[in-house]
């Protein structure tokens, strides 16, 4: 298990990073099987993780910049509204864009992960990253199946504060934010959405 996290998700080279997981174990693999295929949607239905979880508000963005109302798929945006004043470079929002996808299945192992990465906003011609962590940064979502037993998980990597892009206000904005997850405060918001992943409710 260990060897496959390692394969899926970046390696750790600089900053700070951060593990959430959740697990629950079945009666039986047919529970298991439903429960996993249940994860999964609301792992993909990423419009949804705000209400499932308690967190900031998340909407998934076309790579034309148009509002998605499906599951995400890779090379779409995601915009993150998080309490307080957002990047200006975003118009007021975090952004990240999906790079990949991944889906595994091998007998009584299943899995679907998605890795995503600060980024620029697709909605303005600004290539400054629009998000409070440098572009090194990752989020890997990962749902696995392990006979009866399901985890959800979130792998943060190399996480350092955005303080090179946008003007002053952004930067100084990005500092505060970028330290307080350096701190372990965005822990716990992470946990709530990984155990709403399994469970649908915070």
């Amino acid at each position: 298990m260990k060897k496959l996290t390692n394969s899926l998700v970046p390696r750790q080279v600089t900053g700070s990073q951060m593990d959430a997981v959740e697990e629950r174990k079945l009666n039986n693999i047919i529970q298991a099987r439903e429960f996993f295929a249940a994860a999964e949607k609301r792992l993909l239905a990423v419009n949804e993780w705000g209400k499932i979880s308690g967190l900031a508000d998340f909407k998934i963005f076309m790579p034309d910049g148009k509002q998605a109302l499906r599951s995400v798929q890779k090379g779409d945006f995601i915009r993150i509204d998080i309490p307080g004043p957002g990047p200006l470079s975003g118009n007021g929002f975090d952004w990240v864009l999906v790079e990949e996808i991944k889906r595994a299945l091998d007998g009584n192992f299943e899995m679907i992960s998605m890795c995503v990465r600060p980024c620029s906003s697709p909605l303005n011609q600004d290539k400054e990253v629009a998000h409070f962590l440098k572009d090194q940064a990752t989020s890997t979502f990962i749902i696995r199946r392990d006979r009866i037993t399901v985890r959800a998980e979130e792998h943060g990597r190399n996480e350092q504060a955005n303080v090179n892009d946008g003007n002053l206000i952004d930067r100084a904005r990005n500092l505060l934010v970028g330290v307080s997850a350096k701190l372990g405060l965005s822990y716990p918001q992470w946990k709530l959405l990984v155990k709403g992943l399994l469970d649908g409710t915070p």
